[in-house]
């Protein structure tokens, strides 16, 4: 781990500058990953959820991208103790979060989140409603207990993404982050292992997008111009890790341009390891491709201050902590725009202000016990 006073003047330097996304002025590059948690019994967010975002607010995340909260559709989601966003308490208690949020001095937007063809029919917060998506195949290609999406299918998601996104703008929030990464539905249609449709909705990857843009158009069409719209998107999908969307920066671009145009304000460009380059010939990573395609800002996700993958971690080693030397000097040469933080920060509230401050020393490593607590 480098700890040089160097280092810590970087680190100053370059993650405490403003950034404008939209109508918004984040007042940091640090962003908070988004992190499913499931404290939040019958989808409402409590006391315990407030204090926990409002935590790292107060301690220097500059923007908080909240755990996937569920749309308004019956076939969101798979957990009763997972967010919603719809329904009279559940909004309550996020219009508290971001209250709270707001008072430590952050930013702070809800991801929107359906996960499609992984929900298993039987599983709550609706046991009775079906798994959906394009095709009706799970990540491993094989059928699942769902179906393949109507065309009343199609419209009942993009009202439901439409109608959260309206929701909190009006209940305080900054912004809202669409989830179309890690094989969940809406990369489900951008991913050619898991859409086979022949209609619009399928085929090359601009027709794959077309669900996704569609999202992204009616969510513009219910939010202030001002509002910022993040769209998350991954190669990697869980129980597929090496699957690619797209395997040069042209089809990359097929991919992301419908969706800029429809109205994507940022890309949240999430990888396993940030470090590394996303084609041939070039040191660029995926969020650095993403903003050269479509000019747009970008976040680089994936490993940040640690050296233990993701998953592993996951399934239950630790990690240890490294430095971000090379993470600075992407940031110095405007690779991307803003960081975001995933287990150092579930771990450890204080990451931001450590690093702000040049506390490297104080870093802590990871440990899977942290997420049975909302520390």
């Amino acid at each position: 781990m480098t700890s040089t006073a160097s280092s810590a003047s970087r680190a100053a330097e370059l993650l405490a500058r403003p950034v404008e996304l939209n109508g918004l002025t984040v007042p940091n590059r640090i962003v908070m990953a988004p992190m499913t948690r499931q404290f939040s019994p019958g989808g409402v967010p409590g006391e315990d959820v407030r204090a926990y975002y409002a935590r790292r607010a107060a301690a220097g995340v500059g923007l908080i991208l909240t755990e996937g909260t569920y749309i308004g559709h019956e076939s969101a989601g798979q957990s009763d103790r997972v967010p919603r966003f719809h329904g009279e308490e559940q909004l309550a208690g996020w219009a508290e979060v971001a209250a709270a949020v707001h008072a430590a001095g952050g930013t702070i937007m809800p991801q929107l989140w359906h996960i499609g063809m992984v929900r298993k029919q039987g599983d709550p917060p609706f046991a009775d409603a079906p798994a959906i998506g394009p095709s009706g195949l799970r990540i491993d290609g094989t059928e699942g207990s769902g179906r393949a999406m109507t065309r009343s299918d199609l419209d009942d998601v993009i009202g439901a993404f439409a109608e959260a996104a309206a929701a909190a703008e009006r209940i305080g929030f900054d912004g809202i982050e669409l989830h179309g990464a890690h094989g969940y539905l809406l990369d489900q249609f951008l991913w050619a292992g898991t859409n086979r449709r022949t209609d619009a909705y399928g085929g090359d990857p601009v027709a794959r997008t077309k669900f996704a843009a569609e999202i992204v158009a009616a969510v513009r069409e219910v939010v202030s111009p001002e509002f910022p719209v993040v769209f998350r998107y991954s190669q990697w999908k869980q129980e597929a890790y090496e699957a690619r969307l797209a395997e040069s920066p042209e089809e990359l671009a097929d991919i992301l341009t419908p969706l800029a145009e429809a109205g994507v304000d940022v890309f949240h460009a999430s990888t396993r390891r940030y470090w590394l380059p996303e084609f041939e010939g070039s040191d660029l990573n995926l969020a650095g491709w993403t903003r050269k395609l479509t000019g747009r800002p970008a976040i680089t996700v994936g490993s940040v201050g640690l050296d233990g993958d993701v998953i592993r971690s996951f399934a239950g080693e630790g990690a240890t902590v490294q430095g971000i030397d090379n993470l600075l000097d992407r940031l110095e040469r405007d690779e991307f725009d803003l960081v975001a933080v995933g287990r150092a920060l579930l771990q450890d509230p204080q990451w931001a202000a450590k690093v702000l401050a040049g506390r490297f020393d104080e870093l802590k490593p990871y440990d899977v016990s942290a997420l049975a607590t909302l520390s």
